[in-house]
């Protein structure tokens, strides 16, 4: 029990005394954990068939909230990135965020192909990333490439893929608006990540900034995407819902 107590007080300590990344990794933890409280109780409040979209924002946050518990305990012990842990949260939740594509568009046609050409390319984005960061500086650059490749696949469908064309075709001034800011999400949002990447020792961008400091800006985006992507999600829901109860009022 002194033992415990004693980390206790130390990690508490390093939050307290300002630490930037303990701090990202506690305020991560807590946001995500009100956000899939938040998306889950407002299922209630939108029509059935935008249910499943708020549920899924709700596993995304959800899951997030888990793994971030988990990363700040590792990150408060050892003061290492938690690469692993990263890992499995991003291969969970960064699909589960392309489901929330197909989902936004399914109520105007999208098909299952969609979310399936989605799911591999993101799946792509996400196994090669963690194997040029995890196996050596002699591999960064070639798996970082094959990494990319899968990001822009999922920038194109959003711009001018299947997904676009449908949110165009939809005439829903609810989606085009909830694209745009989808749009704004995938390309600077998300761009951190491959940023982050190219930093490592032997990357493109390596020696611009420090690496110990990847994990506050990965924090940090982390948030502001999953949760922002749940919220634009709940905005659509929400508008589509009013029309629907105001057309049969």
């Amino acid at each position: 029990m002194k033992l415990t107590l004693s980390a206790d007080l130390v990690n508490l300590d390093r939050i307290i005394n300002l630490d930037p990344v303990a701090i990202t990794f506690f305020i991560g933890y807590m946001a995500m954990f009100a956000s899939a409280v938040f998306f889950f109780v407002e299922r209630g409040s939108v029509d059935g068939k935008w249910k499943m979209s708020l549920l899924v924002s709700g596993l995304i946050t959800g899951i997030a909230a888990v793994h971030y518990y988990y990363m700040r305990d590792f990150y408060l012990m050892t003061g290492q990135s938690p690469t692993a842990f990263r890992y499995v949260d991003w291969t969970l939740t960064v699909p589960l965020m392309c489901v929330e594509f197909y989902l936004l568009t399914k109520p105007f046609g999208a098909k299952g192909s969609t979310l399936t050409k989605l799911i591999i390319a993101s799946l792509v984005m996400l196994v090669t990333g963690y194997i040029g960061e995890t196996s050596g500086i002699d591999n960064n650059i070639m798996w970082g490439i094959i990494s990319t490749l899968g990001y822009l696949y999922i920038v194109y469908e959003v711009f001018a893929g299947d997904v676009a064309k449908l949110a165009k075709e939809s005439n829903s001034e609810a989606l085009s608006k909830a694209m745009f800011l989808l749009k704004i999400f995938i390309t600077l949002g998300w761009s951190i990540y491959p940023i982050g990447y190219m930093v490592l020792p032997g990357n493109l961008l390596s020696g611009v900034f420090e690496v110990s400091s990847i994990d506050l800006f990965y924090n940090l985006a982390d948030a502001i995407n999953k949760i922002g992507f749940g919220l634009v999600i709940y905005s659509v829901a929400i508008a589509e819902t009013a029309k629907m109860r105001k057309a049969t009022a």
